[in-house]
Parts: C-alpha cells; structure tokens; sequence
C-alpha cells in the first residue's frame, strides 16, 4: 500500500527513531510502512492518522 508518511514526518522534520517513540511501535516498524512492505493495523493506522492530524485516506492509498 502506498502511504505519504515519509513525506509528512519531513514536513514535521522528525526522525523515523522519533515518530517510532511516538507511536509506541519499533523504528523498524516504521521503516516497513514507509517501504510499502508493511500494512499497519487499524488501531496503528488511526494513531498515525492522529498524530499528523490527517485522515487514514489521506495518508495511505491502494
């Protein structure tokens, strides 16, 4: 799945380590999301969505 997450915690100059904290999941973690290798659960997409203050639709696409 595509996703704009490395393009928004740009815009928010935070690191991969920094939004891992963030979100409670390893950085490893967020590199597979941002390599489209990973699709987050729901519960994780929503946290993701909160934290940029964009929807789910807005961040990741089929």
């Amino acid at each position: 799945m595509d996703n704009d997450l490395r393009v928004l915690r740009a815009i928010k100059n935070i690191t991969q380590e920094e939004l891992a904290d963030a979100l409670d999941v390893s950085r490893q973690t967020i590199i597979a999301i941002e390599n489209g290798k990973y699709d987050p659960s729901l519960k994780l997409a929503f946290k993701i969505s909160n934290f940029f203050g964009k929807s789910i639709e807005e961040i990741f696409k089929e």
